[in-house]
């Protein structure tokens, strides 16, 4: 067995950031296998994740990975804001986020972590947050990813917790961010009048009649007079109809047609709650 030295303990616990006794104990237990000794500290972070499943992740990022060919959006959670906002799990959630979008793709965020982590050379996913479990000593949780295949732009707002994938023909990454600060801002139901809940749809109509009615509206001009109600509806719920955030005078649409975008649909997620998908 290798003599475990003060120089080895310390490379371990420089490598891993644990402390100086469990790095100790991992080397002495390994033989002083440097490698062996590192997986044997991950696979006791995974344990940890197993016997502390009943704890709740009210804290996260959502983060984006986007290009000309795919899009990725990832929900991580964990426990407390801090942890949230620590570069390793930024990273982290950068690195689920990226190889979602350009590896081979996931069914499931289990099988997502098995596969490499774009950051970390020689280290899977899972690997890589079993070390900063290690240090950190919080449950993480990916409660659901989601891929595009086509051109994606997006927005994440700046505290991490809520962001959009937009998916999007031409245009500039200027304005795919500007229009994914839109969604998040003014929270669309959907991208365009075609893709509206119809019975949604169906319920504002008939909430209109009634009112046009109890006003004393003859009913051969009420059908007319509901068509043009139903654009403020619509400028409230639809993407393309909504007045511009920067430019209140125009639609996101007329923006979008004037800057070569096709929208075709988005994401929208924020930590811990439903998506909006269009």
């Amino acid at each position: 067995m290798a003599e475990i030295t003060a120089a080895l303990v310390k490379e371990l616990r420089e490598q891993t950031q644990l402390p100086m006794m469990k790095c100790k104990k991992a080397l002495v237990e390994s033989g002083g296998d440097m490698e062996a000794a590192k997986k044997a500290l991950r696979e006791e972070g995974a344990k940890f994740i197993d016997g502390r499943g009943d704890r709740t992740t009210e804290e996260g990022r959502i983060a984006l990975y986007t290009s000309d060919t795919a899009g990725a959006i990832i929900e991580l959670q964990v426990e407390s804001a801090p942890v949230a906002g620590n570069d390793e799990v930024v990273q982290l959630a950068k690195d689920l986020a990226e190889q979602l979008a350009t590896g081979p793709g996931a069914a499931t965020p289990e099988e997502l972590w098995e596969q490499p982590c774009p950051s970390k050379s020689g280290q899977t996913l899972k690997e890589v947050r079993d070390e900063i479990v290690n240090k950190i000593r919080e449950v993480f949780r990916v409660p659901r990813i989601h891929r595009v295949d086509g051109a994606c732009g997006g927005y994440v707002h700046h505290d991490g917790k809520t962001g959009v994938l937009l998916e999007a023909e031409g245009g500039d990454e200027a304005l795919a961010k500007n229009i994914g600060m839109q969604i998040v801002a003014m929270k669309p139901a959907a991208a365009t009048k075609a893709e509206m809940d119809p019975a949604m749809v169906k319920a504002e109509e008939d909430i209109q009649k009634e009112r046009a009615r109890a006003e004393g509206k003859p009913e051969e001009i009420i059908e007319k007079m509901i068509v043009g109600r139903m654009k403020n509806f619509y400028a409230e719920h639809v993407l393309e109809e909504q007045p511009y955030i920067h430019d209140d005078k125009q639609t996101v649409g007329a923006v979008a047609k004037a800057g070569g975008m096709k929208i075709k649909g988005f994401t929208l997620w924020k930590v811990g709650e439903t998506p909006t998908n269009a």
